[in-house]
């Protein structure tokens, strides 16, 4: 890779947009771009191919130079091919070099592009599976609520309940969400620096697997709290990895589709943990300690399963291994063609990073996040979609639907029923979200769904207010909160892990997937303590207008601060995230706003919107557009 310059050097680059016109290569050829985007400060909002413009013989010579400083001489031709095809993806058809046979794997990218190898089909199980386990944890207490505070002395509903015992119980429920947010994600950054993607998923997988027994023998508050924290090293290290690991290995056509399988499965691990509440609900005194215990049961396949995955690619060109690398993207791509193209391309897009970045420990890539601006952006973005999961109301359903529909005047087993149609109705909507994710994109679903999140929440709130001797007065509340679901379940339900996966750079992706993660479980702890206090203070019709509300706030702060990343290469976002956020803000503001008022509200069609982002040579994008004008 290039000599890395000191992260100071960050501060003193030119103001300019343009840089001279001379680059070097990782081995120190000169390069024949003529000029390149300032990852820090891209005023003019151009996404430009690192391999765009070098001259053929200039980029023969590079790939030669690259092939020799790696080891890898005997793909050299290989990687000619790959690199020729990364340089203009469109133009790949009258690349002489290919033959046939990998012309049709290219097109197949785009007219298939659910057609991949079977390693990262079981890759992405592999990571769904660590997402159902996420979801399994979350609900056990859930059921377990009904029975546990009435076991351990502190009631916190009928005639015994008090203050101190609302308390006692939102902090115990808040354990697994504290011991992410102050524990479990921040040890992924070094767990994943020493032990690789794979490591960190396994380490997590023990603590879920064993924790849970622990919760499960719990004697009294204390001891269900301490083995709560323990649970949630494990959902925090895991939370943080898993959808970096799904990014890093997917094709960037069908990431967005892949990687939001974590929040999928997240829904169906929720729905799981409904399901294993119903099934021991009648069993008596030990049915809270089954509905906990149960959730070692999807932990034990990641356990066994992680270790036939291939290793993150990315991780391995992070570590300089590009030889793994190599055989781990032959095992994620149909053909060696596409694994030495995405090589290639990687390696040339991270050299160009490095010399934005530089070296850092963990403390600098920290501090990083809030200094460097095309960083700054990146934390920014993922903070608000973050942010945004707490905020629109979903978790005082996951964690409380079974106290908030006992509120609502049904039994225990009329409560546990309902919630499990919350979480019948939560996974089967997030399904759309496998091809609505890459089509319409990040940002759109959220701009679309957070509204109708608001008022379905502010109508389930205020449906309590029928008198509860009506039968309307438990249907429309279970009707609204079911809608609710739905409207969430493809839009803020996968986008925030998606998204924050994919947005920052591969230097500082761990550190800022932690940050992400440890924003949105911190935010989860806080509603998990504080919901039942204010469920007891403003009752439910106040708690409902309550978040009806934050769901507005969250639609203005996505619409200003969130960019749109579907279908951009990992690389290619640095251009994205190196546009200021003012020129960002002032775009959605100024023009986007006025053209969708003139398209929507008056029905305008001559309105026309003057898109934000530019491109310099071709992008991977471009590929899709080629393709499909052919066919």
């Amino acid at each position: 890779m290039a000599d890395e310059k000191p992260v100071t050097d960050v501060e003193n680059h030119k103001s300019s947009d343009e840089y001279p016109s001379k680059e070097y290569d990782g081995a120190g050829a000169e390069r024949g771009r003529q000029q390149s985007v300032n990852l820090n400060r891209n005023v003019t909002a151009r996404i430009q191919n690192p391999l765009a413009g070098i001259p053929r013989d200039t980029l023969f010579r590079n790939v030669d130079e690259f092939a020799a400083e790696k080891g890898m001489t005997d793909l050299a031709p290989l990687l000619k091919k790959g690199a020729l095809v990364a340089q203009d993806p469109p133009a790949f058809e009258q690349v002489e070099e290919l033959d046939e046979e990998e012309r049709d794997a290219l097109r197949n990218e785009v007219l298939h592009k659910w057609r991949q190898p079977g390693a990262l089909y079981f890759t992405v199980i592999l990571c769904s599976i660590g997402a159902a386990v996420q979801g399994w944890d979350q609900t056990g207490s859930n059921g377990a609520n009904l029975s546990w505070p009435i076991d351990f002395g502190v009631p916190d509903s009928g005639d015994d309940a008090t203050d101190y015992n609302t308390w006692i119980v939102g902090i115990v429920n808040a354990g697994p969400y504290i011991g992410s947010a102050a524990i479990g994600c921040w040890c992924s950054d070094p767990l994943n620096f020493y032990i690789g993607r794979r490591g960190t998923i396994f380490f997590s997988a023990v603590f879920c697997f064993l924790s849970v027994f622990g919760s499960a023998t719990a004697q009294n508050w204390w001891e269900l709290f301490i083995t709560r924290i323990l649970l949630g090293v494990g959902m925090g290290s895991k939370a943080s990895t898993v959808p970096i690991y799904a990014a890093e290995n997917t094709p960037a056509a069908i990431r967005g589709g892949l990687v939001m399988s974590w929040q999928m499965w997240t829904a169906f691990g929720i729905f799981l943990g409904f399901c294993a509440n119903l099934a021991v609900y009648d069993i008596g005194p030990i049915a809270w300690r089954l509905q906990l215990g149960s959730a070692f049961i999807p932990a034990l396949p990641l356990l066994i399963g992680v270790y036939f995955c291939p290793e993150s690619p990315r991780w391995y060109i992070k570590k300089g291994r590009y030889q793994n690398a190599f055989r781990s993207l032959c095992r994620l791509r149909n053909t060696p063609l596409q694994a030495a193209r995405d090589l290639y391309y990687i390696h040339a897009q991270i050299t160009e990073e490095a010399d934005i970045i530089g070296k850092s420990n963990y403390v600098t890539r920290f501090i990083e996040l809030f200094t460097i601006p095309r960083v700054r952006r990146a934390t920014l973005a993922s903070f608000v979609v973050m942010l945004a999961q707490q905020m629109c109301g979903i978790n005082i359903i996951a964690f409380y639907s079974s106290t908030v529909f006992k509120q609502a005047g049904a039994g225990n087993l009329q409560a546990l029923l309902a919630s499990f149609g919350f979480g019948l109705v939560n996974f089967v909507f997030a399904w759309p979200a496998v091809w609505t994710i890459d089509t319409f994109g990040r940002r759109a679903l959220l701009l679309f769904t957070f509204p109708q999140m608001a008022w379905t929440l502010l109508a389930a709130g205020l449906c309590f207010i029928i008198p509860e001797e009506s039968r309307a007065h438990l249907g429309m509340i279970a009707f609204f909160i079911f809608l609710f679901a739905a409207f969430y379940s493809p839009g803020e339900g996968p986008v925030p892990f998606t998204y924050s996966a994919e947005v920052f750079p591969l230097s500082h992706r761990e550190v800022g997937m932690s940050w992400a993660v440890a924003t949105c479980l911190f935010w989860a702890a806080v509603l998990s303590i504080t919901f039942p206090r204010l469920l007891r203070a403003f009752h439910p019709v106040g708690a409902f207008c309550f978040y009806a509300g934050l769901n507005v706030t969250a639609l203005v702060l996505i619409f200003f601060f969130v960019p749109e990343t579907k279908q951009r290469t990992l690389e290619e976002l640095d251009y994205v995230f190196a546009v200021p956020t003012r020129t960002h803000a002032s775009y959605m503001l100024f023009k986007a706003l006025p053209w969708w008022f003139n398209r929507w509200v008056l029905f305008r069609k001559s309105a026309r919107l003057e898109p934000l982002y530019t491109f310099d040579g071709a992008t991977a994008a471009d590929q899709v557009i080629a393709v499909k004008s052919g066919h």
